[in-house]
């Protein structure tokens, strides 16, 4: 409610200087982003999404707030809609004259801070590399270092673009270069290329990188990283050396939340994994001595069974008896053969008592009944097992055989056979038929047989 009443507080104080309301929205416009803002950072995500939204419909002149409206708008939707938050960046960059130049539209350049025109151009960034347009990522990333030299997000999205096309050597490669040219600027970068060589399958070079920042070499989390990394790489020596570094630093420090019980207990867990078990011993009986834990204390009569069966034996006296435990012979528990699980809590000390089955009743056979005039002392023959199967599928089913002749036709693409125009014209036909069988008897009998011809002619 409080926030709220800075915005009716202004309202109220320009209204009493009779200013009109279109000139209230606009002074007003920077401190309406800025509430925004503030519901952003105390986790109103549904209030401070409603807020930008509607100040940016409302298309104020204030072209600056409608700017940081819009960027912080981008950052909080995140890669949920790329294609809008694109839209939008658009619309607030542009290309410059020189080659691999870019500006801010309408005069943005000077009306908003440093840091405001980088949040921009890396949230720009950001949405190209989730939308895969790797070629604009990569040509708006070449412009950042010349445009904000003393900022490390230039090197850090070089780095991003490279490891999302899988360079992640060179991405490596330039994160190293930078952090020994601007040493003041490393921790960032460091941290960065230690997660891209761990996420890479470099553990070597991850902690190196880890180890190369001083002010974070004690904290339980970097402990803990360095030996895991250490330890993928093969490096027993150095991880137990990243132990020792720890204990001795916090065995001199001064402050209430000392983390030596927990540095050392870590420590000995790992000398007993690798076989120092003297070693490890030796920070169980510290930590016995020093603090009087109870894990610490099992931890050595554990590892001493191994090497000094006698002090394991009089620490051993040191542990609490178990209530329950006192009348519990334990040489007859070690000849049974264990306990049995059991499902419920309590066993059931009843007597099972066995119930005889019942017998079943019988059950009156009913005579068939037959089909009307039907003998079973003389059935006939048994009925076809394929009579309810359509016709196609029995095995005395035979296919009628087509006529071949009737489908050929002969002739060239498109004519009409003859058979075809008979039966068109069966009356044509049949007076064709008989014409030309009379011309033929007729020549027939003009012509003479050549037997007689050649009769004549010896004549």
């Amino acid at each position: 409610m409080r926030i709220r009443n800075f915005g009716r507080i202004g309202q109220e104080t320009l209204m009493e200087d009779n200013l009109a309301d279109d000139e209230i929205d606009i002074e007003l416009a920077p401190i309406a982003v800025q509430l925004a803002y503030v519901q952003q950072l105390l986790g109103h995500t549904q209030e401070a999404l409603k807020s930008y939204v509607d100040f940016i419909k409302r298309n104020l002149p204030d072209e600056s707030s409608v700017a940081v409206a819009m960027n912080n708008l981008i950052a909080l939707k995140g890669p949920k809609d790329i294609s809008d938050g694109l839209r939008k960046l658009d619309r607030l960059i542009e290309k410059g004259y020189e080659q691999q130049s870019f500006q801010l539209a309408r005069g943005l350049e000077l009306k908003l801070s440093s840091k405001q025109r980088e949040a921009i151009y890396i949230n720009r960034v950001l949405l190209l590399l989730h939308s895969n347009k790797m070629d604009q990522a990569r040509e708006l990333v070449a412009a950042l270092p010349q445009m904000f030299s003393d900022s490390v997000m230039p090197v850090l999205l070089q780095a991003a673009v490279l490891v999302r096309e899988n360079k992640a050597g060179k991405a490596e490669e330039i994160l190293g270069q930078f952090a020994a040219k601007y040493p003041d600027k490393s921790k960032i970068v460091l941290l960065a290329r230690a997660q891209v060589a761990a996420a890479a399958g470099h553990p070597q070079i991850a902690a190196d990188s880890l180890a190369k920042i001083p002010d974070i070499q004690h904290l339980p989390a970097t402990v803990a990283t360095l030996v895991s990394l250490k330890e993928r790489a093969g490096d027993v020596d150095g991880a137990n050396a990243v132990f020792e570094s720890a204990i001795r630093w916090w065995s001199n420090a001064m402050t209430e939340n000392n983390k030596l019980n927990v540095i050392m207990q870590e420590a000995a867990a790992f000398k007993l994994k690798h076989g120092r078990k003297e070693d490890a011993a030796h920070l169980y009986e510290e930590l016995v001595k020093s603090h009087g834990n109870v894990e610490a204390l099992v931890g050595l009569i554990q590892t001493a069974a191994h090497t000094d069966v006698e002090k394991a034996e009089a620490y051993e006296k040191k542990l609490k008896s178990l209530p329950g435990l006192k009348a519990v012979d334990v040489d007859s528990l070690e000849k049974t053969s264990g306990a049995k699980h059991v499902e419920s809590g309590t066993l059931n000390t009843e007597p099972y008592e066995v119930k005889t089955k019942e017998k079943a009743k019988k059950k009156r056979k009913r005579k068939p009944k037959y089909p009307k005039g039907f003998d079973p002392a003389n059935p006939g023959p048994p009925p076809d097992p394929e009579r309810w199967l359509p016709k196609r599928e029995r095995s005395s089913f035979r296919p009628k055989r087509k006529d071949k002749r009737a489908a050929q036709i002969r002739g060239s693409q498109g004519a009409v056979s003859k058979e075809a125009v008979n039966a068109q014209n069966p009356k044509s036909s049949q007076t064709a038929n008989s014409k030309a069988a009379s011309q033929n008897a007729v020549t027939e009998s003009s012509k003479p047989s050549s037997k007689s011809s050649r009769k004549k002619s010896r004549n």
